[in-house]
């Protein structure tokens, strides 16, 4: 009996880090490639919104309605890898400039620009004000179960989109060049870990619903890495 605890426990724990620590290793292989390649026009900084939004209001989410502590520690893993994606784009992006261009900050206010500064500190000052906001409005309105709920379904919808930004990027260009492929695998992979994650400990049903949401997502982008796997759409004869 002893023994089935322990290993009951042992896979709990095992369960519980690969949850943490799972979300941040799919980027591994995109980070290495950016900086290996010194390009990064195959990956969308959308993707890193979407992450950085989706784990904010997830954070947000936690003060009116607390959940397992390994959900929320990834959360905040996860804001720490994105910030250090974009750092790099942004620093890769400047450097592969041979004219250069205008700079585009946050606090030009210019809705054309947004998401698309040249300096990184106003990628930091934009979601700076957003947590604050967040932050504000979470505090005044949290014993409203309406609105608590809201952010907990806004927060894993926006997750469970992040990778349409890719995937539109990927149909723009008809081409999946300077994506990496081991990153949309790990996301497939571990995206299905975090669902199944979900059901077995009974998490907000929110969690669920768009994890399987986010699921569709991800085979969407392996069917483009099939099609457009050689540089060129498939054709079927």
């Amino acid at each position: 009996m002893e023994f089935e605890l322990s290993l009951v426990s042992l896979i709990s724990l095992v369960s519980q880090l690969a949850m943490v620590f799972g979300g941040v290793v799919p980027y591994i292989p995109q980070y290495n490639e950016i900086r290996r390649t010194g390009n990064a026009d195959g990956f969308s900084l959308y993707v890193c919104l979407a992450l950085l939004v989706a784990n904010i209001l997830r954070i947000l989410f936690w003060f009116g309605k607390p959940f397992e502590t390994p959900l929320l520690i990834q959360s905040i893993l996860m804001n720490a890898a994105m910030l250090m994606m974009i750092h790099l784009c942004v620093k890769v992006k400047a450097k592969s400039e041979i004219i250069k261009k205008k700079d585009k900050t946050f606090t030009d206010f210019d809705r054309a620009h947004f998401w698309d500064w040249t300096d990184f500190q106003s990628y930091v000052e934009c979601l700076l004000i957003f947590s604050i906001v967040g932050g504000f409005l979470m505090y005044q309105f949290a014993k409203f179960s309406v609105f608590v709920e809201t952010v907990g379904f806004m927060a894993v919808f926006t997750e469970a989109m992040l990778g349409v930004p890719q995937f539109l990027r990927n149909y723009k260009n008809r081409s999946v060049r300077g994506m990496n492929a081991t990153m949309i695998i790990m996301w497939t992979c571990g995206d299905v870990f975090k669902t199944t994650y979900f059901v077995m400990r009974s998490a907000p049903v929110q969690f669920t619903i768009c994890g399987c949401l986010q699921i569709g997502v991800d085979l969407a982008i392996l069917g483009q890495i099939w099609l457009y796997g050689s540089g060129t759409p498939r054709t079927h004869t």
